[in-house]
This record gives C-alpha cells, structure tokens and sequence, in this order.
C-alpha cells in the first residue's frame, strides 16, 4: 500500500504539468500567494486582532485613525481603522473570506449548470442543441457584468426587505453563476461532439446504456479537461464582478463588508485624506486577482498538448 502511494506520488512529481509548474518562478509565487490570501482569509476568525463585525467591541473614537506608521497611528490598529472605527486589517482578512466564498460558490454553480447544458447539447444534438445554443448566443451579446447586474435587480426586487440582507450572499451566487455558465457549455458541447463520435461511446450505446450514465460515466471524464482552466479563470473574475457589484451598492450588505464593499466605503473618506481605507482592500483584491489570473494562465498552457 504505501509503496504503490509513493508510486503515485512520483509520478505526479514526475508529470509534464508538475515539470511545468516547478521550472515557472511566476506560477510558483502566484500559487504562494493565492495560498496566503486563501489561508488568511477562512483563518480569519483566529488571525484577526479584532473581530469588526462585534459592534460590541467597536469604539468611535478610534474610527478614521491612520496607518501604524503614521505620525497619530496606533500599534493596536496597523493599518488604521474606518469610519466605524473596525480595524482595516482585519476587515481585510474577513472581506476576504466573504470574496472568495462567493466567487468559488458562484464558480462551482456556473460549472456545474454549464457542464450539465454543454453535455445535453452536445450529446442529444437536434433541437436541444439548437434551444440550448440560442440561449448561449443571446446572453454573449451582453456583457457578464451587465448579466449579473439584472439577475441581481430582479432577485432583490422578488425578495421581501426584510430578506433582502440575510440572501445577500446566495443572491450574488445566483446573478454571478448565471452569468458566466455560457462559456462552459460551448466548451464542453464542443468537446462531446467529438466524443460522442468515438468507439467506447457507440459501444456504450450498443450494451444499451442509458444516455445520462453514458454522459457522466463515459462523456464527461473526457471533457473535463478545458473545464478546470475555464474554472480557474472564471474565478478571478467572479471575484471582480462581486466587488463591482458590492461597489456599486449592490452586493454584500456594510455590516459584512466584502473587498468591494471596503473598497465603496472608502472612497467615500478619500478626498478627506482618509487614503488607507480604500488603499489596502484595493491591494488586497488586485494581488488576489493577479495570482489566480497567473495561475489560470500556467494550467491553460500546461494542459495544453500542443505547447508541451
């Protein structure tokens, strides 16, 4: 058993898409990167000096004090506090969180519905291919963004007021998933019109398998691939389009601010000289985004047979 894991091991130590990862620097920093922003942001509860969401806790007269390192800084607040007087570093760790969880969650619902659609298509052909493609079409002539937006409207308008803050989260999940499923379909409907075509599928047909256990048993294992690069990519963007959104007031509620939200309130103390409000969750967001983009960008590449 352990010598048959160890075997294991080594061969994915000695893969082209392990020898790739080692030998790029970028990717290798990226990943260190994405690791500490991750790890940092679901530790938060036990990384974070304070906890900004205890109002409790929340005292305004530290509200709007600076950096550290400024000249009426405090060491308790290293990176200053809000206009709610919440530690920014920390808000940082727990905007963070609620970024990620949204844009993996949004992620995951956009895979799984685009994957679902793409194999449909793809398989049965004929009308549930034209219905499904036409839809794909339509929706690509408007930007995501603007997708996002409208199923977002829509979602808060059917919601009472008073649930409009406790559905915050699955309503961004729902507008930022339905907005990005397009590009799954395509890719895999592409991918399964081609296989669909091959030996084990006509076999598998012939045996008298039902065309759902053919699609996932048999279809999707081979059609996985561009999935995980498309998911990988997809990612970096959720996380934009959720911080545009909560920018725009359209997202997470103030009392649990997400990087955009951070971002929207801090804006609004800019101009006043209260810079590191906006400043250090707009870092934040972009070094994130710029290593899972870095990321998306090595595994494209290295699962891509023609660049090995």
């Amino acid at each position: 058993m352990a010598d048959g894991f160890k075997g294991t091991l080594w061969k994915a130590w000695d893969s082209d898409v392990a020898y790739s990862f080692r030998t790029s620097p970028i990717t290798i920093a990226s990943a260190i990167l994405t690791l500490i922003i991750v790890g940092a942001a679901f530790l938060a509860p036990w990384i974070a000096p304070h906890n900004p969401f205890d109002v409790g806790s929340l005292n305004i007269m530290d509200s709007r004090l600076p950096p550290a390192w400024e000249d009426q800084g405090v060491p308790e607040f290293w990176l200053g506090t809000d206009v709610q007087g919440r530690d920014v570093f920390s808000t940082i760790l727990y905007g963070s969180r609620i970024s990620l969880i949204v844009g993996v969650l949004s992620v995951i619902f956009a895979a799984v519905l685009g994957v679902g659609l793409g194999l449909l298509a793809g398989y049965m052909g004929g009308i549930v291919d034209a219905v499904i493609m036409r839809i794909a079409e339509v929706q690509l002539s408007f930007p995501a963004f603007l997708i996002a937006l409208l199923i977002d409207g829509v979602a808060r308008a059917l919601l009472p007021p008073e649930d409009q803050e406790s559905a915050a989260i699955p309503v961004l999940v729902l507008s930022i998933g339905l907005s990005f499923w397009v590009q799954y379909a395509r890719t895999v409907r592409g991918s399964t019109l081609v296989e669909r075509r091959k030996e084990y599928v006509q076999a598998a047909q012939i045996i008298g398998l039902h065309p759902l256990l053919i699609m996932l048993r048999h279809v999707l294992p081979n059609v996985v691939g561009p999935v995980l690069v498309i998911a990988t990519i997809n990612l970096a963007l959720a996380v934009i389009t959720e911080a545009t959104l909560s920018f725009l007031g359209r997202g997470v509620p103030p009392t649990q601010p997400s990087l955009g939200t951070l971002i929207r309130i801090g804006q609004e103390y800019l101009f006043s000289g209260d810079w590191w409000v906006t400043l250090f969750p707009g870092l934040t967001l972009a070094v994130m985004v710029l290593a899972v983009n870095l990321l998306g960008d090595w595994l494209r590449d290295a699962l891509n047979p023609k660049l090995r």
